[in-house]
């Protein structure tokens, strides 16, 4: 779970610096937020999605498939998410809050927070 909070600290990292980088790293206040075109802020998402899937993806393509059912069951990580569970919840609630940011209805697949029930694998 150390592990599982270091990968997600690091994602946030990562990615909140690239994507200040993508805007030359400028100071970015509510005046010059609110004058970002459409085609700014699509590409800034598109920026961050592609960074946050390059890190989730290599994570999940580093855990062997039989590892997936992996979770901590003591003390105070009882009952939390399996690593399967963790890459389900973070791909849907990734497509959920993009549409969202976007003004579009998420995909009819994506299911809620915590994925569409049909994914496995």
């Amino acid at each position: 779970m150390q592990k599982m909070k270091l990968i997600v600290m690091f994602v946030l990292w990562l990615t909140s610096g690239n994507l200040l980088a993508q805007v030359g790293q400028q100071r970015v206040d509510a005046k010059e937020t609110a004058s970002l075109d459409a085609e700014q802020k699509k590409h800034a998402l598109q920026v961050l999605a592609k960074l946050t899937e390059k890190v989730i993806v290599s994570a999940a393509d580093a855990m062997p498939a039989d590892k997936y059912g992996f979770a901590p069951t003591d003390g105070e990580f009882k009952g939390v998410r399996t690593f399967g569970q963790t890459v389900k919840h973070l791909s849907a609630t990734n497509y959920i809050l993009a549409a969202a940011a976007l003004g579009e209805d998420p995909p009819a697949d994506a299911g809620d927070e915590l994925g569409p029930e049909a994914v496995r694998t």
